[in-house]
């Protein structure tokens, strides 16, 4: 029996309709540590209520979330608990950076604190602002959902280029004045 091609079109609107469910129903895991948190508490209230746009569900245990909102300041010693509950998440996993404590360091510019999570966590989108409006976190939120729902992989999963410096300059071993060190 000839092959009709209908299974790849079987699959394309299955796959579409797998990141339209994802999209439409993201678990959000909040990190929240200072101002910012506030903001994403008024996000979640009647006012803005973020619910109408498929993310009502509040969890904190991130086993069962697939979007990590992290906000406010982030302390060296904090991290490996952070960097623990993004590993606990299961993929395809999401991160927002919410405001510039989280993204930057923000004015605290310390030996203390992490001068922005995308040195430990891979990011997805940054919001900026100290703290940002909810407005801002509900763009942000919609924006992880149309990157879900166009297929595009977090950017823990994506495969990065790596860059060659090519100013450096490092001896062959062969050669006399590398023995020489």
């Amino acid at each position: 029996m000839p092959k009709t091609g209908n299974s790849d079109f079987l699959a394309t609107k299955v796959d579409a309709f797998i990141n339209w469910s994802r999209g439409n129903s993201l678990w959000p895991m909040p990190f929240g540590t200072a101002c910012c948190a506030i903001e994403m508490m008024a996000t979640l209230a009647t006012k803005y209520d973020m619910a109408r746009f498929g993310s009502e569900a509040i969890r904190f245990t991130p086993r069962q979330c697939d979007l990590l909102i992290v906000s406010g300041r982030i302390s060296i010693k904090m991290m490996p608990v952070l960097k623990r509950i993004y590993d606990q998440m299961p993929q395809p996993k999401w991160v927002i950076s919410m405001g510039a404590c989280a993204s930057t360091g923000g004015v605290f510019d310390t030996y203390t604190l992490v001068q922005g999570v995308d040195q430990f966590l891979p990011v997805d989108v940054y919001i900026p602002g100290c703290p940002p409006r909810p407005e801002d976190l509900i763009d942000a939120v919609r924006y992880v959902q149309q990157l879900i729902k166009d297929g595009r992989a977090p950017r823990s999963q994506r495969i990065e280029p790596q860059y060659v410096d090519k100013t450096h300059n490092v001896p062959p071993l062969s050669s006399t004045a590398a023995l020489r060190r």
